[in-house]
């Protein structure tokens, strides 16, 4: 192997072991819900001893994070997908794109978003859609902003704080109205963002 020849990192055992953990935890949260599935089910589940689970992880809710945190991974690898994809100077498609990517990533956490919106949750539940929105807006800002900066005047102000509110007012608005069109959401996008502004050209 040359010596400008990148490896890749050989993932561990333990690392191994604590993604099967995860794994498991996540289809039983899916199936059963989070207040009904106990840290024995995800054990038995994944194969291992309860006291493994408690190695890796230090309580239910540090194991209820992990789980979250995959969802939150997911959607950033969607977004950094969509941007390697998209073409420059087609917004048209590219906001059709980010709408589709969008809906596909919320039907992803659906089936916990009951569980996750119970009394008992509500903290839980605030705490994963900040990191959720957090880390796809530095993601945005990483890749399609700077993308489009280098080609166009951005017009818009506080850039990082205004996707926040862009994207943390989508989930609410597609979660109370699921059956809003994906050509309203596409114009919110627009109109938020300035993007009628410019004439024919995307970053």
């Amino acid at each position: 192997m040359s010596a400008t020849t990148p490896t890749r990192r050989r993932r561990s055992a333990p690392e191994v072991r604590a993604e099967e953990i995860v794994r498991a935890a996540r289809e039983l949260f899916v199936e059963r819900g989070i207040a009904k599935t106990s840290t024995t089910d995800v054990a038995e589940r994944a194969g291992v001893a309860r006291g493994l689970v408690y190695y890796y992880f230090a309580d239910k809710d540090a194991l209820v994070d992990a789980v979250l945190d995959e969802y939150v991974e997911e959607f950033t690898a969607a977004v950094r997908a969509w941007d390697a994809a998209r073409e420059t100077g087609d917004i048209d498609t590219a906001l059709v794109d980010c709408v589709a990517m969008f809906r596909t990533y919320l039907r992803a956490i659906d089936p916990l978003r009951d569980d996750l919106r119970r009394p008992e949750n509500g903290g839980l539940y605030d705490r994963f859609l900040d990191r959720a929105v957090r880390t796809v807006v530095a993601c945005l800002e990483a890749t399609t902003v700077e993308a489009y900066a280098a080609r166009h005047r951005v017009r818009i102000a506080h850039v990082a704080e205004t996707f926040y509110v862009l994207v943390y007012g989508l989930v609410g608005l597609v979660r109370n109205s699921p059956d809003v069109d994906d050509a309203a959401l596409a114009t919110i996008v627009r109109q938020t963002l300035h993007l009628d502004e410019e004439s024919s050209s995307d970053g």
